[in-house]
């Protein structure tokens, strides 16, 4: 597969994916490195754009292995395996939620002036990401968007591992992976620039939306 240049070049090549999407879809990002790819996506369908917060729940001692994730809206998924593997306690995994959703709803007041989630009932929403490895934090926001009355949702992202794909093409309305290659590896293999997002950007990138 060709790689992207950056997480630009991959909204763009993820809209042309997404052209027969109408302008009244909503678009969210998943912060932060889905907003960049969000916003060219929002951009090229001319849809308005939004984010829609996620937070990894990172394992005891071990906090870049994800346990489950949660999200805006009451989205909440958990790695069975993972838990089961690590054993870890169920007192431990509310504890660590209680402290993401803290963060949770801080980055909600950083982006959004707001700790609500934004508002998705009856509406079209493509939720976009710069890509898909394990899908916890998808799963998350996948469930928390549903749970805000949701009509319809697609999941879009530029770059998957094959398996993650094929479970959101059972789970969403839509999927939308543009590339699934063999092995994966993960999600920065395909790209050739990929800095960490930070949030400037992502305030940035959301004000000239809405300008």
């Amino acid at each position: 597969m060709t790689l992207f240049s950056d997480r630009r070049d991959a909204g763009r090549r993820l809209a042309a994916a997404l052209a027969g999407h109408a302008s009244d879809t909503l678009v969210l990002g998943l912060p932060r490195g889905g907003v960049p790819v969000a916003f060219e996506v929002a951009e090229a369908l001319g849809a308005t754009l939004d984010v829609f917060v996620v937070r990894k729940l990172g394992a005891p001692g071990q906090p870049e292995l994800a346990m489950g994730a949660i999200a805006s809206g009451g989205g909440r998924v958990l790695n069975d395996s993972v838990v089961a593997q690590l054993g870890v306690a169920d007192e431990t995994i509310e504890a660590v939620v209680a402290e993401e959703r803290a963060e949770l709803a801080r980055r909600q007041q950083v982006y959004r002036a707001s700790d609500a989630p934004v508002d998705v009932a009856g509406r079209d929403v493509v939720l976009v990401d710069d890509g898909l490895a394990t899908g916890a934090s998808m799963r998350a926001a996948l469930d928390g968007v549903r749970a805000l009355d949701a009509a319809r949702v697609t999941v879009a992202v530029p770059v998957g591992a094959p398996d993650t794909c094929a479970w959101f093409a059972r789970a969403a309305d839509e999927s939308v992976c543009v590339e699934t290659p063999e092995p994966f590896v993960g999600v920065g293999r395909w790209y050739v620039d990929f800095p960490q997002t930070s949030d400037d950007e992502v305030c940035d990138l959301l004000a000239r939306a809405r300008r």
